[in-house]
């Protein structure tokens, strides 16, 4: 559920920070540098090399650990097959890393003195390579750019419009934690582009756009100090449901809005009160608050994966840490939460805290589908059973569960593992032919 780790495998110590950019050289030369001493198990010298943000969330034990962590998962590094430089801001350098089981994107940023003040890794974009789902038909549907506007906010997305006479029923998608891109990429998969093509075959238009956070990072409020998930996610959502009902080409009266994992957990939200939102769409939503599940995921990967009972311990109590952070009585606003070698705005939290989608699910009148993988180990099944409970007697409700699929709503066997992630798949077809069904069948009640 929690992006945080880019599906637990990866870790994100912090956003790049506004700040004053580096030299471009120096900066990819400091990068390549740190990856080395990574490689080498210097991570004192790593930790000399960042800023106090850095050292105070991750010193140079914990980064071992975490080292010791991925190369569990992905095996040893390599070397660097690619580089590039990102601007403005900070500079932001990303070398594509051949490790000995997985291609991984190390994404490192610099503040104006040099110093080390953002890295993360994520399967490899740059190795990626999408293939259409063979339940999607090109030729059925057009691609076209729009912007999704909230104040000086401005998203790129893309329309996927069935050919053919409208108004179609359309769906508005919003993604799980983390910077997503338009697709929700995660290594070779894009979940999100496997849903517009899929739907658009079936003639419901999809509008996907990039996430604020991904496209602004920690400018994605107007007081960062303060986010919520408001800023993040649900206030844009809206804005897209806006967007399209002023196209003559959508119906108006059938606009839904799918979410996944954490966007599935805010949907209830963002339903909330719009009353041009005709029903909405949970994939991988949880009621256990998200600090919960991440702790729960720490631990069954460190179960699944085998990993030495030190380092287990080590991680599973540094979350633990971060939980109490969270839960604490005393979390005020303006303060900091270190949470999966991340800070976080304590606003962001405690506006979490007084959320619960379940009960805000229960006082929506409009149709809501709830859709489950059965080998999803961050979302758990167990979620589902959770929603049903709390939506027991609702007729307005309908749940499904898949018991082949993960957390991305990709089909495989055994249990999942974060590794499952890398191999290219796609949304399995029986979801989004419920999908479509299901969205159809209400457009028709309209």
């Amino acid at each position: 559920m929690i992006r945080i780790l880019s599906f637990l495998l990866l870790l994100a110590i912090a956003a790049p920070p506004a700040g004053a950019q580096t030299s471009e050289n120096s900066a990819v030369q400091t990068a390549r540098t740190i990856l080395a001493e990574l490689a080498a198990h210097k991570f004192a010298q790593v930790e000399a090399r960042a800023d106090d943000q850095i050292r105070a969330a991750l010193p140079a034990e914990k980064l071992g650990a975490v080292w010791a962590s991925l190369e569990a998962q992905v095996g040893k590094f390599q070397e660097i097959r690619g580089v590039v430089v990102a601007h403005p801001g900070p500079t932001v350098v990303t070398l594509v890393c051949h490790f000995e089981r997985a291609d991984l994107d190390a994404i490192l940023s610099f503040n104006g003195a040099g110093q080390l003040a953002g890295l993360y890794f994520r399967p490899s974009q740059s190795a990626a390579v999408w293939e259409a789902p063979a339940y999607a038909k090109p030729d059925s549907f057009a691609e076209m750019p729009m912007t999704v506007t909230t104040g000086r906010w401005q998203l790129p997305g893309t329309l996927t419009l069935p050919k053919g006479k409208g108004p179609f029923p359309a769906v508005v998608l919003v993604h799980g934690s983390g910077p997503n891109d338009a697709d929700e990429t995660v290594g070779a998969n894009k979940p999100f582009k496997d849903l517009a093509w899929g739907l658009a075959t079936r003639g419901v238009a999809v509008l996907r756009y990039e996430k604020r956070t991904h496209k602004y990072g920690l400018d994605s409020s107007a007081n960062p100090a303060s986010l919520t998930v408001n800023d993040e996610t649900v206030d844009d959502a809206r804005s897209a449901v806006r967007l399209l009902a002023a196209n003559p080409a959508i119906d108006p009266r059938a606009i839904f809005v799918l979410g996944h994992s954490l966007g599935a957990v805010l949907a209830p939200r963002i339903a909330m009160g719009d009353r041009a939102i005709a029903g909405i769409i949970l994939m991988a939503g949880a009621i256990t608050p998200i600090e919960r599940l991440a702790l729960d995921q720490v631990r069954t990967i460190a179960e699944r994966e085998h990993a030495p009972e030190a380092l287990a311990s080590q991680q599973i109590a540094a979350v633990e840490a971060g939980v109490r952070e969270i839960e604490s009585p005393d979390l005020k606003p303006g303060a900091t939460v270190t949470f999966l070698g991340s800070k976080t705005p304590a606003s962001y939290w405690l506006d979490l805290r007084n959320y619960h989608p379940d009960r805000v699910a229960a006082a929506l009148h409009i149709p809501i589908l709830i859709l489950q993988g059965g080998r999803d180990y961050q979302v758990p099944p167990s979620e589902l059973d959770l929603w049903k409970k709390a939506l027991a007697g609702h007729g307005n409700v309908t749940f499904e569960l898949y018991p082949a699929l993960n957390h991305l709503f990709i089909a495989g066997s055994g249990p999942s593992q974060p590794a499952e992630y890398l191999k290219p798949g796609h949304v399995d077809e029986p979801v989004v032919e419920e999908i479509a069904s299901w969205v159809g069948a209400q457009a028709g009640r309209k």
